[in-house]
């Protein structure tokens, strides 16, 4: 039996596009991505309400890797840590949501971010790595009465855990379905859990764990 409650429960997609699967190969590819469809649609069917997210860059963000600044090197900026591939920039198919999802029209709430060439956030409930500007996503839980997120996307140990911690600091019951997810390395995936254990956020492996 489900122990959550639909009325106060959101499923959230986060990132679950393209740019992070074997379809991108030049961006920021996570083996398996495109088969967390099913565990993302699985998660809605208990929710009342769908909400996700997408990066959403500039080809000319001061954070993309180059020659002289491989991916994963340091760089100085307040709401930037180190460069990464180019990804996610609109109008390309790296942008789009997974086949199998709906479009984003059809979710109750959704939020673009990374849009400014300065910035790269992680989660999905602030555009600033400080973390004070909201894009809109936690007010909108808290206005529908939602106490309980599941969550699914890609990748576990970047964007999905960063929304969970975001989402457990603001005080929401939140659990993280391992099947609706992806990660990019097995030892920060482990990480990434132990993390979100700490916090207090629940890791099921499947759907029917609930």
């Amino acid at each position: 039996m489900n122990a959550l409650d639909f009325e106060t429960t959101a499923a959230f997609d986060v990132d679950a596009q393209y740019s992070f699967t074997e379809e991108c190969p030049n961006e920021l590819p996570v083996k398996e991505g495109t088969q967390i469809v099913d565990g993302l649609n699985k998660n809605a069917r208990i929710a009342k309400y769908r909400v996700g997210s997408k990066d959403a860059h500039s080809p000319k963000a001061i954070w993309i890797a180059d020659d002289k600044k491989p991916m994963l090197t340091p760089i100085n900026g307040e709401n930037v840590d180190v460069t990464w591939n180019q990804h996610a920039v609109p109008g390309t198919p790296g942008f789009e949501l997974i086949e199998g999802l709906p479009e984003p029209k059809a979710y109750d709430f959704f939020v673009w971010k990374g849009v400014e060439l300065d910035m790269h956030p992680y989660g999905a409930c602030y555009h600033d790595l400080s973390e004070k500007l909201s894009t809109g996503v936690i007010e909108f839980l808290k206005c529908q009465k939602v106490t309980s997120v599941i969550i699914g996307g890609l990748a576990t140990d970047y964007c999905v855990k960063t929304t969970a911690l975001q989402l457990a600091k603001a005080d929401f019951n939140v659990i993280v379905n391992l099947e609706a997810c992806r990660g990019i390395a097995e030892e920060t995936v482990s990480q990434a859990i132990i993390e979100m254990k700490d916090a207090g956020i629940r890791i099921i492996n499947t759907i029917d764990e609930l």
